[in-house]
């Protein structure tokens, strides 16, 4: 059985394609080599399977991220404080209390009309004194199966409760977000 032309001009389309592809990608990354191999880490250096890149100029973080704001708050007694971050201009905060033994509100983004992909917010617990006794943290990552249809959900409901070793101490607390990505 003979190929008609019109399959053998589909295949030989097809394959011009692919090869177009191929010398597009190749010619478009100049780089030698040697080049492309300095920009990934060795693979020992990072837990299971996992790869790691590594950019000139930027160290890689060596901690969970924190906000400066939390050693000077000092919110009064029975409060919810904000620490500033890097995000406040792309959220609003509502309904934020402390009460049963935690602190909750709803986050709203505000900076577009996306999904949210990745959220990190701590709370610092303070005692009567003002004095700061420790932080606690709620993160959320945004996974393959929360996708769905229709506009995507904006606000947040967090909820972080006071560590058990501070409940009877802590009568204050303080927000703050230092992670936030969205589309």
């Amino acid at each position: 059985m003979t190929p008609s032309p019109r399959w053998t001009l589909a295949a030989v389309a097809v394959a011009a394609l692919l090869v177009g592809f191929v010398v597009t990608r190749v010619a478009a990354d100049d780089r030698g080599p040697g080049e492309r191999r300095q920009q990934v880490v060795s693979a020992g250096e990072v837990p299971g399977d996992g790869a790691r890149t590594a950019l000139p100029g930027l160290a890689p973080a060596t901690g969970e991220p924190t906000l400066p704001g939390f050693d000077t708050a000092r919110p009064a007694a029975g409060a919810v404080a904000r620490v500033a971050g890097p995000f406040d201009d792309r959220y609003t905060w509502s309904g934020l209390r402390l009460g049963d033994g935690r602190v909750s509100g709803d986050l709203t983004v505000t900076s577009d009309v996306s999904d949210l992909l990745e959220l990190e917010v701590v709370v610092g617990f303070y005692d009567a004194r003002g004095d700061l006794l420790g932080t606690r943290r709620a993160v959320r990552h945004h996974t393959l199966h929360q996708d769905r249809a229709g506009a995507p959900d904006e606000t947040q409901h967090v909820v972080v409760g006071v560590p058990g070793g501070l409940r009877g101490a802590v009568v204050a607390a303080a927000v703050g977000v230092p992670v936030l990505v969205n589309e």
